[in-house]
């Protein structure tokens, strides 16, 4: 039989796992990206490469380092929303402008 408290997951656990899961494989997108920049030297597809980088492991790393500050939960999603909307906008610099 297996102890009740093996079979729970916390919460924090999971959130951190699937963070982790999507910095993991935006940073792979990131690299097939980039690897397409290297190989024709488009510059739109170095800005994409930036753009799914922040979106995904830049947003992991500020959300990481703001919990680690210890500051109040407000100022973590201001600052995960501020790396998003910065991905954001250099995606879409990436599909309009380069």
């Amino acid at each position: 039989m297996i102890p009740a408290s093996l079979l729970t997951i916390e919460p924090l656990s999971v959130e951190l796992v699937a963070r982790s899961v999507t910095a993991v494989v935006g940073l792979f997108v990131a690299t097939l990206a980039y690897r397409g920049y290297r190989r024709n030297g488009s510059t739109k597809m170095r800005a994409l490469a930036v753009g799914i980088a922040l979106l995904t492991a830049g947003v992991y790393v500020a959300v990481i380092l703001t919990d680690l500050t210890g500051v109040e939960g407000g100022i973590v999603l201001l600052v995960r929303g501020l790396v998003t909307v910065l991905g954001l906008c250099v995606v879409l610099y990436a599909m309009v402008v380069a």
